[in-house]
């Protein structure tokens, strides 16, 4: 382990969901698939997210641990790693366990996932503290790696928001979400991904309730 990914581990406390400080780090992992050709896919909008994170607190994602690229470093005076698996999305739950199991922390306490959501708008996102995968591999694989779906979560929506051309992604998910968005769809993205990085903050400070209240836009959105 190289010095600067040095982290005590310590479980306590109730975390992200109330708040409140615990003395372990918090683990924040975006999913998305490894390689160029998926870099600016609708399935790497939680990579995305991670990147923009990391730019806003001056860190990189250049170190190797638990199957994933990842940074140590500190948001709203937590210290927090940040992580993108490189198992490919299918297999996220690997990395993100052994991450888990590095760091010795409780999942529903100090964990934090972010990742795309077909059932969203593009330039909506969802934060929930608990939930089903939806469909989303990525998901699934964590919740059973991890043997539970208790897990603070934030979802980015990826649909047009077009109702009708959202109908119609939806009935071909997976080639949707490989194919690199178009220069519209980036703007939107790009405000998004900073609204999430802000709500990452609100809930590493105040909490899910503050954190859900402020950015769970209304939205029918399957649940």
């Amino acid at each position: 382990m190289k010095s600067n990914e040095r982290m005590e581990t310590q479980q306590g406390g109730s975390g992200i969901a109330t708040g409140e400080r615990t003395s372990g780090p918090v683990l924040i992992v975006g999913l998305g698939n490894p390689g160029i050709e998926y870099a600016f896919t609708p399935h790497n909008a939680g990579f995305l997210a991670v990147d923009r994170i990391a730019e806003r607190c001056s860190a990189t994602l250049t170190n190797r641990r638990g199957k994933a690229l990842t940074a140590a470093t500190q948001i709203a005076g937590r210290r927090v790693l940040l992580a993108k698996p490189e198992t490919f999305m299918n297999l996220s739950g690997l990395s993100v366990a052994a991450l888990v199991q590095e760091l010795e922390i409780d999942a529903a306490r100090n964990l934090i996932v972010i990742y795309d959501e077909i059932a969203l708008s593009l330039g909506t996102i969802r934060i929930r503290e608990r939930g089903s995968s939806g469909g989303h591999n990525g998901v699934k694989s964590i919740s059973s790696s991890l043997g539970s779906e208790e897990w603070m979560r934030i979802r980015i929506g990826i649909a047009p928001e077009e109702a009708r051309a959202a109908e119609g992604v939806r009935s071909r998910v997976k080639d949707f979400v490989l194919t690199p968005f178009r220069k519209a769809e980036l703007a939107t993205l790009d405000g998004v991904l900073d609204e999430v990085a802000a709500a990452v903050e609100v809930l590493l400070q105040q909490g899910s309730s503050t954190a859900m209240n402020r950015f769970n836009r209304r939205e029918s959105d399957g649940e």
